[in-house]
């Protein structure tokens, strides 16, 4: 089996990730996931949780990311990010992976 490398989160990711948990008052992970669907194949999920026994967990300064092990190969060498832009702040996922893309990024090809 060939080894998966995870995907890289910047520091704005992670700092984001803190000050969410400092305003809600929890201690939430960030999931990320790849499930089916969207317009081009696949879609990310990304969502506040816990984390699971089988999940790879990348942890950085005021926050943690995991991956559920489907997921992991979909996302090898991506890169999690957090972004303001005028139609909104959001977290993003650059993957090089990815052969095409939505509009909106949320949905991919590969």
């Amino acid at each position: 089996m060939a080894l998966t490398l995870p995907p890289k989160v910047t520091p704005r990711a992670f700092a984001r990730l803190a000050e969410i948990n400092a305003t809600t008052g929890e201690d939430k992970v960030l999931r990320v996931a790849v499930e089916g669907g969207g317009c081009s194949g696949f879609q990310y999920d990304i969502t506040l949780d816990q984390v699971a026994d089988d999940d790879v967990v990348l942890k950085g300064d005021g926050g943690t990311v995991v991956i559920d092990p489907v997921s992991l190969p979909f996302l090898e060498n991506a890169t999690i990010d957090f972004t303001e832009e005028l139609i909104g702040a959001r977290f993003v996922i650059d993957n090089p992976n990815a052969t095409s893309a939505c509009g909106c990024g949320v949905s991919f090809s590969m």
